[in-house]
């Protein structure tokens, strides 16, 4: 069958007549997976129309910005599985090392047009600009890891989740929908020279990549396959209690899929139709869209809109303001970057956040809030602490280097959010206690939950 994938979704970078190619060219970066995408789909249509094959390539840089070896493992994992699920629709599939944009527009001067999916930071915005400036027939953006355009959802830059939400449901209908796999025409046929993506150990050495954040493929495995088996087991373990434990992290009640969601491994649409077909409707249906749809697609939304999405002068007037005021205010405790990255607080609460995040990719969302808050009240200064905050959640974090890295340590600082009672150190931006975290969950049972984890000797 053929889906019709909706005008919103393709942006038409360059419209001219094809050109007399050999292939229609699939650039693939932001979304790695072959299972509702829309880029993908667009792409083997394209080249129907065209008859002729299909070739999607990937390219892999070993200095991408702030990745160790335990974010390009997450990723060629993701690759390892997009290999054969292309050979099986005879569609070829290419991995090099090298720019992104230097290797797909080496692979499209045989290409009769191009398709590539859309990325929302400043530096995926540049390669795919980079990439219309070096080639010189049709390109195709097809936006495939929201589930509402970025720019169908809003024309500026939002206040807050309340402002966006009401625009997002207005299309939700609209934009929830199946697409079915569009049959090849014609098969791709040649072998070309690259990386083996079956070989994940193989690329990571090949691309001497950073090893100084080792990988966690014992806690997290990436690709599409892992990431439905996530989705599958919180649906059928973990759905029924969601809206009622989302917020307690010492329970694992909670979707995790935050990292393939980073790297395009499962689409937002299929995973919101894949809870709504589950049949349990209410709050907790209602809540996993809301974190799944609305908080994310607010995260995209600032970071599409506000080129200095991960700056502290990007932050509410309003917070840097009442920051400032209380910058020289008198702090209890304070750690140094290296004693809050290793644990070394007296707050066995925040100790155990932190070695979550550190040993395992990943920390519990209710977590990095406080987390978050404790390194304003432990730092000297606003602006340190919004940098140091930033740089332990994408040196470590599976999903860090996301718009929702840069919303979320944003939100700590008011980002997204309203004035609070004004105090010492946070002015009025909210707090969060000790007292208020134990009151609202049980941080003992995370801490043991974390110690189990991760080991007595890494704790």
């Amino acid at each position: 069958m053929t889906s019709v994938i909706a005008d919103e979704r393709i942006h038409v970078v360059r419209d001219i007549e094809p050109l007399d190619g050999e292939y229609v060219l699939y650039w693939m970066q932001a979304a790695v997976r072959t299972r509702h995408n829309e880029a993908l789909e667009y792409a083997v249509q394209t080249a129907n129309d065209l008859a002729v094959p299909l070739l999607v390539c990937f390219g892999v840089t070993a200095d991408y910005p702030e990745a160790s070896r335990r974010h390009f493992r997450f990723l060629v994992e993701g690759l390892r599985d997009v290999a054969p699920a292309l050979e099986r629709r005879q569609i070829g599939f290419v991995v090099r090392q090298g720019s992104p944009p230097a290797v797909a527009a080496d692979l499209a001067g045989q290409a009769s047009a191009v398709v590539t999916d859309r990325g929302y930071l400043r530096h995926l915005r540049a390669w795919r600009a980079e990439f219309a400036d070096a080639y010189a027939g049709p390109i195709h953006e097809v936006e495939t890891n929201l589930v509402v355009p970025v720019e169908t959802a809003s024309d500026k830059r939002e206040y807050a989740a309340r402002t966006i939400r009401p625009k997002i449901h207005r299309h939700l209908g609209d934009f929830l929908v199946d697409l079915d796999t569009t049959a090849v025409d014609i098969p791709w046929t040649e072998r070309l020279d690259g990386l083996d993506a079956s070989d994940v150990d193989g690329v990571l050495d090949a691309l001497d990549v950073d090893h100084a954040v080792p990988s966690v493929e014992q806690h997290f495995e990436g690709g599409e396959l892992a990431a439905w088996r996530e989705l599958r087991r919180f649906l059928d373990q973990r759905f029924d209690v969601y809206d009622e434990h989302r917020n307690q992290p010492q329970t694992d009640d909670v979707s995790y899929l935050s990292m393939y969601l980073h790297y395009g491994q499962i689409s937002p649409v299929a995973a919101a139709r894949a809870a709504k077909e589950a049949k349990r409707h209410g709050p907790n249906i209602d809540s996993f869209i809301e974190e799944l749809v609305v908080r994310r697609e607010l995260s995209h939304n600032y970071s599409w809109f506000e080129p200095d999405y991960d700056s502290y002068s990007a932050l509410p007037e309003w917070s840097r303001k009442t920051l400032a005021k209380h910058r020289d205010d008198e702090r209890e405790h304070l750690y140094t970057r290296n004693e809050l990255e290793h644990s070394k607080t007296h707050d066995e609460y925040w100790n155990a956040a932190m070695t979550e995040m550190r040993e395992t990719g990943y920390m519990h969302n209710y977590m990095r809030m406080y987390w978050g808050k404790k390194i304003i009240e432990w730092t000297n200064t606003p602006e340190f602490a919004y940098r140091t905050a930033l740089y332990l959640n994408n040196k470590y974090l599976l999903d860090g280097r996301d718009p929702n890295s840069y919303t979320g340590v944003g939100w700590v600082f008011g980002l997204h959010d309203r004035p609070w009672t004004e105090r010492e150190i946070f002015g009025t931006v909210r707090y969060m206690s000790a007292g208020g975290l134990e009151r609202k969950a049980d941080p003992e049972a995370y801490v043991e939950k974390v110690r189990r984890l991760v080991g007595e000797t890494l704790f």
